[in-house]
């Protein structure tokens, strides 16, 4: 079942969201129209004085990559989504305008005076790809105040202790910490290793901790000597050189030492932003609820669910019983807002051209969620997407099956304008 419907009165006041079926029946019989299209949102055409609305609580599981969203009206699930952010775009973005202002400066200015201590950062600083991910989260609590009476937020404050991940044998007067470490070392191998085999890649069964470079053989207990694998394949390998069990693998082999290596920037923009983005919730004004990631995986294996973001998000916090209304959460996928490049340099850095200041053509610009009937060619048929548009007027469009090209401007419809984000009901790809 699909996420249930948004609803305002006439004076836009937020009422009980309802079922798709009611909603459609509202729609047909004119008592209601689209108001908004992601969110799904209908307007009543008069008002409802008095409403009494029931209590609904907006749950969040911040994430690095991926942030669960998941609405609760007492102890069900009536709408939940999943938002990506754009981190790594915006670092790559502002490494590359770094590169270019250095080239340019080293090009045109012989000698430049330093001004590195001119600039003084504010207490509460974040880089701008981890402020992303704050900001990204407070516009969609805000977006779901205007449309569903929130009663209380609940945020999973979840903290990777980095020291333990990489030494969980530390104790005693180096650092006392407790039965925790153990299960925040595991949490972040499932997640790093995508909660699957390292070694034969099968999923949904139960994974141990595995030591690459067995103890035996001078391995160290260090995250970075760490994978998940099954049972067989841990007993298999033994404390055999990995190089010498993977002899006949070399692409797999090649494939873990990569991967074993990998930094933890995930776990420390977690830890960066949770209290960021708590006082920000703070205020709203709204009572806001914090729960730990074990508390949130207890739930759910409790109560017999999948891991899933937005279904880590319904299981924040206190919960007894969950009634799971809906099985299709909105995808969401921040894309920003453009930029304010006018000139466009080629990968050395050197301009090539110069951009037009006119943002819309044809009545679309870059951004526009819009449903293309195409005729013919190889992509024919109906598609819905996000636009990338040309002077000429023949764009592209990022579906959530890939890329659709070309898209010309008359077979398009406007669905939902440019708000900063992409939307789909399946996968991104």
């Amino acid at each position: 079942m699909s996420n249930f419907v948004f609803v305002l009165d006439s004076n836009f006041q937020p009422l009980d969201p309802v079922a798709p079926g009611q909603a459609r029946r509202l729609l047909n019989q004119g008592k209601a129209s689209v108001y908004r299209r992601y969110p799904f949102a209908i307007i009543l055409k008069y008002a409802v004085s008095n409403a009494k609305t029931q209590t609904h609580q907006l749950k969040i599981a911040p994430g690095s990559k991926v942030t669960g969203l998941a609405i609760l009206q007492h102890d069900k699930v009536v709408w939940a989504a999943q938002l990506t952010h754009r981190r790594q775009q915006i670092k790559k973005a502002l490494e590359s305008r770094r590169a270019i202002r250095r080239n340019r400066r080293n090009r045109k200015t012989r000698y430049r005076k330093p001004r590195f201590l001119n600039r003084n950062r504010k207490s509460g600083w974040l880089p701008p790809s981890l402020q992303s991910l704050v900001e990204n989260i407070l516009t969609w609590v805000n977006r779901l105040r205007r449309y569903v009476p929130i009663t209380g937020i609940s945020q999973e404050l979840i903290k990777f202790d980095t020291q333990k991940i990489q030494n969980p044998e530390i104790s005693g007067l180096e650092y006392q910490q407790g039965e925790l470490a153990g299960y925040e070392v595991r949490q972040y191998l499932l997640e790093k290793w995508g909660r699957k085999c390292a070694y034969c890649g099968e999923q949904n069964l139960p994974l141990e901790v595995e030591h690459i470079q067995p103890k035996s053989r001078g391995g160290s207990s260090r995250v970075s000597n760490l994978t998940i694998a099954c049972h067989q394949c841990n007993q298999a390998k033994g404390n055999k050189d990995i190089k010498d069990f993977l002899a006949q693998k070399p692409d797999l082999l090649s494939r873990i030492t990569q991967q074993a290596k990998q930094p933890l920037k995930d776990a420390a923009a977690v830890n960066a932003t949770r209290f960021v983005l708590f006082n920000r919730l703070k205020e709203t004004s709204l009572p806001v609820e914090t729960g730990t990631g074990g508390r949130t995986k207890y739930n759910r294996t409790v109560l017999g669910l999948p891991k899933t973001h937005w279904l880590d998000a319904a299981c924040v916090g206190s919960v007894e019983s969950l009634q799971v209304l809906t099985s299709n959460p909105l995808l969401i996928m921040a894309k920003g807002w453009g930029n304010r490049q006018m000139c466009t340099p080629n990968k050395y850095g050197f301009p090539t051209k110069h951009r037009t200041r006119c943002k819309k053509f044809f009545g679309f610009q870059t951004g526009d969620m819009v449903q293309a009937t195409l005729p013919t060619g190889k992509f024919a048929g109906t598609h819905v997407g996000r636009l990338v548009i040309r002077e000429s007027g023949v764009f592209e469009m990022i579906s959530a099956r890939g890329k659709v090209s070309p898209v010309r401007h008359k077979y398009c419809k406007v669905i939902h304008r440019n708000d900063g984000y992409m939307y789909a009901f399946s996968t991104f790809v």
